[in-house]
């Protein structure tokens, strides 16, 4: 039975990154072009929240089960936090050399340590209150007002890029290709892009609920908790939408785009992705939610994390490459050893 939950866990996630790769980016980038908006700040509101469908999904549908599983949706958006900001990050570093323009990331970096100072708070405290989720909603509007106006607090100009033509597609084995067919066969034509928006959040929506639905009976026949499977598999997996993107926009030269993206798309998720479902759950019950024990260790490592991004930002003089896309790459392989030891007792630092 375990194998069918691994293989269910593995085909929503190959479908969520078609979509995201055949349809999302193209439709996002109409959008934005249509909305005027500049590249960091399409990167930190329209792809963050798109991409972050998966996570807010989760969340919800985790809160809203029967049973005590609200770990898990505190779990995912914790280990995608951490995924977002060391793996995506430094995966885009990796790939392309880049100067970040200082302004967009700086407007992104206070909010996002704001973000996580407030969810390392609550898990301190074992629980969420609704008024502590009214801050996070709140937070999270002045960071979207922050992004229309931080020109006019700290001028800068968009940097210039070349778009590089690519065939993103790559080559694909026949299942895939007969999945990316299927997919064209669902979604209208490009021009209909803000249906194909639409659609492809409705889409993701209906794999999170799969998600939840898998990682809770995997959980319980691998007899691990459920803040574990959270913490690793699917945050990494509700991620793959954040890592394609970034990714895509970093080879094009938009390294400013990749990492707003992924800051941004870690504000959404914590601000919104926790305190919009929170705040529906506890309106309709009257309960608070439980954080569990399980996600202290990670929360301090995430709030490390934002450390060790702001440090080397700082020392490379906003330039990120192939050094500070190692350092990072190599942080999260640390700290997804660290969880995997934890199972066995012997976790290297919580």
């Amino acid at each position: 039975m375990i194998i069918l939950y691994i293989l269910a866990l593995l085909a929503c996630f190959v479908v969520l990154a078609r979509v995201v790769d055949l349809f999302f980016i193209s439709s996002l980038d109409k959008i934005s072009k249509d909305l005027r908006l500049s590249n960091d700040a399409a990167g930190a509101t329209l792809m963050a929240v798109g991409s972050s469908a998966p996570e807010l999904f989760v969340a919800l549908f985790a809160v809203i089960k029967p049973g005590d599983h609200q770990a898990i949706g505190i779990g995912s958006i914790v280990g995608s936090a951490i995924f977002n900001l060391l793996a995506i990050v430094g995966a885009a570093a990796w790939v392309k050399k880049a100067k970040l323009t200082w302004q967009p990331v700086v407007r992104d970096l206070i909010f996002y340590s704001i973000a996580v100072a407030l969810l390392v708070q609550a898990i301190w405290d074992g629980y969420f209150s609704i008024n502590e989720a009214i801050v996070f909603l709140v937070i999270y509007v002045l960071y979207v007002v922050a992004v229309v106006y931080w020109r006019k607090i700290l001028p800068y100009s968009e940097p210039e890029y070349i778009e590089e033509v690519e065939d993103s597609h790559g080559e694909h084995n026949r299942l895939t290709k007969h999945l990316d067919n299927l997919l064209r066969f669902i979604f209208p034509a490009q021009k209909h892009y803000y249906i194909i928006f639409l659609l492809s959040v409705l889409i993701i929506a209906a794999l999170s609920y799969v998600l939840v639905e898998v990682a809770v009976a995997a959980a319980h026949i691998l007899n691990i908790p459920e803040a574990i499977i959270a913490l690793t598999v699917l945050a990494v997996g509700t991620s793959i939408p954040d890592l394609f993107s970034s990714v895509i926009v970093a080879k094009q030269g938009r390294g400013d785009m990749a990492v707003s993206n992924a800051i941004g798309s870690n504000i959404f998720d914590i601000l919104v992705g926790l305190g919009l479902p929170f705040i529906l759950f506890m309106s309709f019950t009257g309960e608070t939610i439980t954080t569990g024990g399980d996600l202290l260790g990670s929360s301090m490592i995430l709030a490390g994390s934002v450390v060790l991004l702001v440090l080397l930002l700082v020392v490379k003089k906003w330039k990120v490459g192939k050094i500070t896309g190692f350092i990072l790459l190599a942080t999260y392989l640390f700290y997804v050893l660290n969880e995997v030891l934890k199972l066995n007792g012997v976790g290297l630092l919580f």
